[in-house]
């Protein structure tokens, strides 16, 4: 791990180099750690299937966990995901760009492989001004958690350093970020909403837009 590989994206003023770096690691199949609204992730073109695949080896992760893949304005939405519910539409509309992950059915067309699916995908819009920079100039970005399975989650550039070090070519260092509390995960797949995972979001602002079941007790910890 060299620190050349912590780039300096603090000050939106000078962050245009490092996120031509960013940019330029995604597009030759690599990965790249940036911050979130909630913790650091790390990301890979969700259209580059080997790319997707050195994200999970990178973390020690399975093909049955796939990655969310984070997209830069809501109006994604119906280019990654087909047979939207209208509640589902607007718990979006209420908390993106914000720390709500959103499972629904993917577009069958979408050359992609983000893992064992099964058909679906979970999209976020996330609240970071950096992030939110990078994913416009790239696309949607499949996107997980910068720290090795099982390990605590990173809220600065140095601590996802520290766990992925040389599986990762460009860390965007854009300052500590809120963490450690993920963001909430809603699954807009069935025929009710229902949360498989509690975080940022209460239940009760999620029942305040829509009507959202809560999670079902036989549903593992994540």
């Amino acid at each position: 791990m060299t620190g050349e590989q912590i780039l300096d994206a603090t000050d939106p003023v000078a962050w245009g180099p490092a996120l031509d770096e960013a940019v330029n690691a995604l597009a030759r199949g690599g990965l790249v750690v940036l911050p979130t609204d909630t913790v650091y992730g790390v990301g890979a073109d969700a259209f580059t299937p080997a790319a997707v695949q050195a994200l999970l080896d990178a973390k020690g992760r399975g093909r049955q966990m796939p990655p969310p893949v984070l997209m830069p304005d809501v109006r994604t939405l119906d280019g990654l995901a087909r047979d939207v519910p209208e509640a589902a539409r607007a718990l979006a509309e209420a908390f993106w760009p914000g720390a709500l992950t959103i499972i629904v059915h993917a577009q069958p067309s979408l050359a992609w492989d983000l893992g064992e699916t099964h058909g679906t995908v979970a999209l976020r819009v996330p609240d970071h001004a950096l992030a939110l920079a990078l994913l416009r100039r790239t696309g949607p970005l499949a996107v997980s958690s910068a720290n090795l399975t099982g390990q605590p989650s990173a809220v600065t550039a140095q601590e996802a350093a520290e766990q992925l070090g040389d599986a990762v070519p460009v860390f965007l260092d854009g300052g500590p970020t809120p963490g450690p509390v993920p963001s909430t995960i809603v699954d807009a797949t069935g025929d009710r909403l229902r949360v498989v995972r509690l975080g940022s979001i209460s239940l009760e602002q999620l029942r305040e837009v829509a009507d959202v079941d809560e999670p079902a007790r036989e549903d593992p910890a994540r």
